[in-house]
């Protein structure tokens, strides 16, 4: 059985293409600029070059069309035919309440995704857009549904309410519900692994930073509480993303300068946090170096941003009592050594004491590394995501009819055993030009 992943953003289609029989991937990619001009699709099988193909597409329908074209391309696919294609998974950032797991996408779920878009108006949409085309194109197989809120439905309502008047939350649903289920679930399962505990005996913090940024603090193998929100705007300072901030400040900038209430959320989501504090950047590549060449606003973002993660550390630590893992994920979580030192330099107090020399040498997306310095009672793990394994097995049993939520179902990557024979190649590469890295990772690495 072969499964397409798809996820729409608002100007993006990433893919992955899994050939679930022989538990590989055989090829993955983005489409960019979908919608805006001058959209490209970089194109990525296994043990080949990448390859860049240049085509417009006004839309979403236009941008799954060409990720199935360059799947079946006679150079550079890897199937004949569309009908190679078993299933295709579909991420949806919000599912509300309604959905405490994957499920079959039927007419009555595409219409619950759309009454719930006014909770996520930035992503949801999207998310229904690629799901219509992908069904237009791919009418006679499955479609499933996998949904970033479901690993937060253990929430409690002490965690989840707001301290607003109750009936918002009757009537509109107004509440916690979090996100990056998918990616914050893969590494609460690998961490346990890499800790040689059962899942639910441990107690975690996982810091996901990449251009959304949210934290997660697990109890038992259960995500007990996170940083985001009704929406993916609470939280984290993020790329462009304000994260938590007085309430009153919308409506402050609605009298004295005149915005309208969309022009304050658009503001708040896209060109806010990092990008707003700098002026100029949120890629944070760009704000270290113009940082380190004095830059004062790009200095000023590092230190917020750094003074932000740290004190949802420590606010998680004293909810969670025992922590047993401290877990980096995500792109910059990956892979700035200089964001992870910032922010866990002074947790001593805390237990956690991180190794610097293993630090500045965990940075790769394909390999699990231990970052923890001699004495800390708290492990400190970098575990690159993979959003889209999750995705894969969610569809590939739900189609088989074994699927339940993650407490009653066990995933390949929950076991000691588990290997991503794509991310070993890859590291095996990363390896003979820094292969001093072996001494951070977190597990041994197979020679063959």
């Amino acid at each position: 059985m072969k499964i397409l992943s798809l996820n729409c953003g608002s100007s993006s289609v990433k893919y992955m293409f899994y050939d679930w029989s022989r538990r590989e991937v055989l090829a993955r990619g983005i489409v960019e600029r979908v919608g805006v001009g001058e959209s490209v699709c970089v194109h990525d099988v296994n043990g080949r070059p990448a390859v860049r193909i240049e085509r417009e597409c006004p839309g979403h329908s236009s941008a799954v069309r060409l990720v199935i074209d360059t799947l079946t391309d006679p150079n550079h696919g890897v199937i004949t035919g569309i009908d190679a294609i078993a299933a295709v998974g579909h991420r949806v950032v919000h599912g509300g309440d309604k959905f405490a797991k994957s499920v079959m996408i039927t007419p009555q779920v595409l219409e619950t995704f759309k009454a719930l878009a006014a909770l996520a108006p930035l992503h949801n949409p999207p998310n229904i857009s690629g799901i219509e085309a992908a069904q237009g194109l791919m009418p006679g197989i499955p479609h499933v549904a996998v949904m970033d809120t479901a690993w937060h439905q253990s929430l409690m309502p002490a965690q989840y309410l707001y301290g607003v008047p109750h009936e918002w939350h009757d009537k509109y649903g107004v509440r916690r519900y979090g996100f990056h289920g998918t990616s914050l679930l893969y590494v609460a399962k690998r961490a346990a692994v890499i800790l040689g505990k059962d899942p639910f005996h441990c107690n975690i913090i996982t810091l996901h930073v990449g251009n959304g940024v949210s934290a997660n603090a697990v109890r038992n193998g259960l995500s007990f509480d996170t940083s985001m929100g009704l929406t993916p705007l609470e939280g984290l300072v993020m790329g462009t993303r304000a994260g938590d901030h007085d309430a009153s400040v919308g409506f402050y900038m609605m009298r004295i300068a005149g915005f309208s209430a969309g022009q304050v959320e658009g503001l708040l989501n896209k060109k806010s946090g990092l990008l707003g504090i700098t002026g100029r950047f949120s890629d944070r590549r760009d704000i270290l170096d113009a940082a380190n060449k004095g830059d004062p606003r790009a200095q000023l973002a590092v230190e917020i941003e750094a003074y932000r993660l740290k004190k949802y550390i420590g606010a998680y630590t004293a909810a969670l009592g025992r922590v047993d893992a401290l877990v980096w994920t995500a792109g910059a979580g990956e892979l700035s050594n200089t964001l992870r030192a910032q922010v866990m330099d002074g947790l001593e107090p805390l237990g956690i004491l991180y190794d610097p020399e293993k630090n500045n040498l965990a940075r790769s997306r394909n390999a699990e590394f231990n970052i923890s310095a001699a004495g800390s009672k708290t492990q400190i793990l970098v575990i690159p995501t993979d959003e889209e394994i999750v995705l894969v097995e969610d569809v590939a049993a739900v189609i088989e009819g074994r699927y339940d939520v993650h407490t009653k179902f066990e995933y390949s990557f929950s076991r000691s055993d588990y290997r991503s024979r794509l991310r070993d190649m890859e590291f095996a590469r990363e390896l003979t030009e820094r292969p001093q890295m072996a001494r951070a990772i977190a597990r041994p690495f197979p020679k063959a």
